[in-house]
């Protein structure tokens, strides 16, 4: 602790001249105060509570471990992770060495969008899950002046957690986080070395070509079946809050705490539900588009053997073309020239693909050495480019000459 803060701690106790402060008579002062601050919290399940001359609200509430979030429940959760667990390879969404009960759903509500230190985060939300039920916990912050009782109380409780599961709390929940905590890190407990599972990255890479938007309460209608009723917007909680700190009347914020539970809860399913369409090849829910995008995912990872393995069930059930040139791609890259050309050929035998011909001609010309097949594939490929009807792009008379050398090139090889 700096030695600031400690002189900060000093004058607390002192009083003045002629007067005494008794341990006594500063517990009376930290009860009033907590009664001031709790009062009228009693009907939302929540509490006043303080850490030296300093107070939050702390929300508690419990649901049984049966208890359905959309399509599924705690015990889908804990189905799930056992799968991590089994798979080898690694994944950026695995909970390869975790429980259910490691992972911390987290959710904040704050005073504005930014990033800055004006910023203030006011509520933090977490759902848990443990031994018998889902516990969600908020620690609302009741005015200005009151962080250090907010993060003391938050950090202290979570220090055993290990994992953050957030949506876009990379790049906004938790950096907040980090933000305000410089400002009272002296006082409270360090942040927790939290690795972190962010829902919406996964969430882009499955359905990014499916929805035109990907907020939270799309998603969790479309894809876990949640409807929200009289919910209240999360772009209206920094205005209810500021009417809260004038009014000081807890009703103002029921529909704030209870869109923050809803968030933190639907993280647990939209994890459930995610970490089930990458374990299965083939989940009934998955559009062809979809399962092309998690097959690429793979790929994108270096897992390439569980990317061929999507791409050849997609070929298999659809005869998607997509898929036939991703395995081409795949297999040239592994030096297996004769699985590409077989693909490549699939291809160009439903439909004409400039690329496909492209890669033909280069696989016949340099690898079987049949200059006359690759003649031949790079005129079927100049042809096809030249009668796609496209707009006319920069890089045309680029693409054109490129076409002309490949071409004149391989005539005079051929003779």
């Amino acid at each position: 602790m700096s030695l600031q803060n400690k002189l900060n701690r000093f004058k607390k106790q002192l009083t003045h001249v002629g007067t005494e402060s008794t341990p006594e008579k500063k517990q009376k002062r930290v009860e009033e105060k907590t009664e001031e601050y709790g009062s009228g919290w009693a009907p939302y399940e929540a509490k006043a509570v303080a850490f030296e001359d300093q107070h939050c609200i702390i929300r508690e509430k419990n649901y049984s471990k049966d208890y359905k979030i959309g399509h599924y429940t705690v015990q889908d959760l804990h189905d799930a992770i056992k799968r991590w667990n089994k798979r080898e390879k690694s994944h950026p969404l695995s909970a390869d060495g975790r429980a259910a009960s490691d992972l911390l759903f987290f959710d904040t509500e704050t005073t504005g969008l930014g990033s800055g230190a004006g910023n203030t985060i006011f509520l933090l939300g977490v759902a848990r899950i443990l031994e018998g039920c889902i516990q969600v916990r908020q620690y609302f912050l009741p005015g200005p002046g009151n962080e250090v009782a907010l993060y003391h109380h938050f950090l202290t409780d979570m220090q055993d957690m290990s994992n953050l599961v957030t949506y876009n709390g990379k790049a906004f929940d938790w950096p907040q986080v980090k933000t305000r905590h410089t400002f009272v890190r002296d006082m409270v407990p360090k942040l927790p070395p939290f690795g972190h599972f962010d829902l919406l990255h996964g969430s882009r890479r499955v359905w990014k070509k499916s929805f035109e938007s990907l907020r939270l309460s799309i998603v969790e209608k479309e894809l876990l079946s949640i409807e929200r009723t009289e919910d209240t917007p999360g772009y209206l909680a920094p205005m209810l809050y500021f009417e809260y700190l004038r009014e000081k009347n807890p009703s103002i914020l029921e529909g704030v705490f209870k869109h923050n539970e809803l968030d933190v809860l639907t993280l647990i399913s939209l994890y459930t539900h995610l970490s089930n369409v990458l374990l299965d090849k083939n989940h009934t829910s998955l559009s062809n588009i979809e399962r092309f995008e998690i097959a690429k995912w793979y790929e994108a990872l270096g897992d390439r053997l569980e990317a061929k393995h999507r791409y050849e069930e997609l070929i298999d059930t659809t005869n998607d073309l997509k898929a036939k040139k991703a395995l081409a791609s795949l297999y040239k890259k592994e030096k297996d020239l004769d699985q590409a050309a077989c693909y490549l050929k699939s291809v160009i035998e439903s439909q004409d693909d400039v690329e496909a011909y492209v890669e033909l001609s280069k696989i016949h010309e340099h690898h079987y050495k049949d200059f006359e097949k690759a003649l031949f594939y790079a005129r079927k490929g100049y042809q096809s480019w030249k009668s796609a009807k496209r707009i006319i792009r920069r890089d045309e008379d680029k693409e054109r000459i490129q076409f002309k050398k490949r071409i004149d090139r391989l005539e005079r090889k051929f003779g």
